[in-house]
């Protein structure tokens, strides 16, 4: 029987030291070392959460101006900062703050959205089409809700009714009436 548990010495060792610990703390604790249970917890806490066919509005000052649906969320929240990471199709739909009209329809294979920084990261088959028929396609676009800014260092391609610009990296506004292409190649049809 000796041999037997000559491996497993440091092991109950431990499991009896864990014992006495678990009962001399069947004690009540004093409010000061409630307090240090209660922030050494709060340091360490992940909150987490997690939605099926989800269905988000983001409303500022009454107005919807945001509309978000995806298959899945997960959100996550680490030292006060939220992350949802929602999978798709990931479908926006971004309104017009005056009229209340959708200004821009935005489609991804996933994203994930970071509620402190009003930022979207778009992932996988990116589709930006504006009400005046201008689209954007890449694979990656970060879009910057405070600052109405949509960016990537990735391939995009910009389409009009009339041409197209491509090229590699990509600074411009939500809505796609101003932009910044750098390494740009395209087409242009002149009447």
């Amino acid at each position: 029987m000796i041999d037997f548990l000559a491996p497993h010495k440091n092991f109950l060792l431990i499991l009896s030291l864990l014992s006495m610990v678990a009962l001399s703390s069947c004690t009540e604790l004093s409010d000061y070392e409630h307090q240090q249970v209660k922030e050494a917890l709060q340091d360490s806490l992940l909150s987490a959460t997690e939605s099926w066919d989800i269905n988000m509005n983001i409303i500022e000052s009454g107005n919807k101006v945001i509309n978000l649906t995806g298959t899945h969320a997960k959100s996550y929240t680490v030292d006060k900062k939220r992350e949802t990471h929602i999978a798709g199709p990931v479908k926006i739909k971004v309104f017009d703050d005056s009229t209340g009209s959708v200004k821009t329809h935005v489609t991804c294979n996933r994203a994930i959205y970071r509620s402190e920084d009003e930022e979207f990261e778009l992932f996988g088959d990116v589709y930006v089409k504006n009400r005046g028929g201008r689209t954007l396609r890449s694979e990656y676009l970060k879009w910057n809700r405070d600052k109405n800014k949509v960016s990537t260092p990735d391939f995009v391609r910009i389409t009009t009714p009339s041409d197209s610009i491509s090229g590699k990296g990509f600074n411009g506004t939500v809505d796609l009436t101003e932009y910044k292409i750098k390494k740009v190649t395209g087409q242009v049809t002149i009447d």
